[in-house]
């Protein structure tokens, strides 16, 4: 199976604390990469005001799969990616290649403030 025994757990479960998709995680960069592809999906959302349901419709994916990336609870897929990118207009895939690594070397995704509720 890709991903070895590290992808029985889900995505939300590498995180240190509850604060997904904010929360410090470990140093799995696949697990990284994901918070920031559900952090950046509901941002998207929220700027657009956009629900699940009408964004599932418009782009072709089911609503339970939007639902689960927000969550943490599924390892993401290049076509449903894909197709969200497409309809919302924005890069969901971060450049974790970019990402600024730690005293100890090992890459840290960088977590932006999360936003008071309701400001834009």
């Amino acid at each position: 199976m890709p991903g070895g025994t590290r992808r029985h757990k889900k995505p939300f479960e590498y995180a240190l604390d509850a604060n997904w998709p904010y929360a410090v995680m470990d140093d799995f960069r696949a697990a990284q990469i994901i918070q920031a592809v559900a952090r950046a999906l509901a941002e998207a959302m929220e700027r657009q005001q956009v629900s699940a349901n009408v964004l599932a419709a418009r782009a072709g994916v089911n609503r339970q799969v939007i639902a689960n990336i927000l969550a943490g609870t599924t390892w993401s897929d290049a076509f449903t990616l894909g197709c969200l990118e497409a309809e919302l207009g924005v890069m969901l895939w971060p450049q974790h290649l970019d990402w600024p690594k730690d005293d100890n070397g090992v890459v840290q995704q960088p977590i932006p403030p999360q936003a008071e509720p309701g400001a834009n």
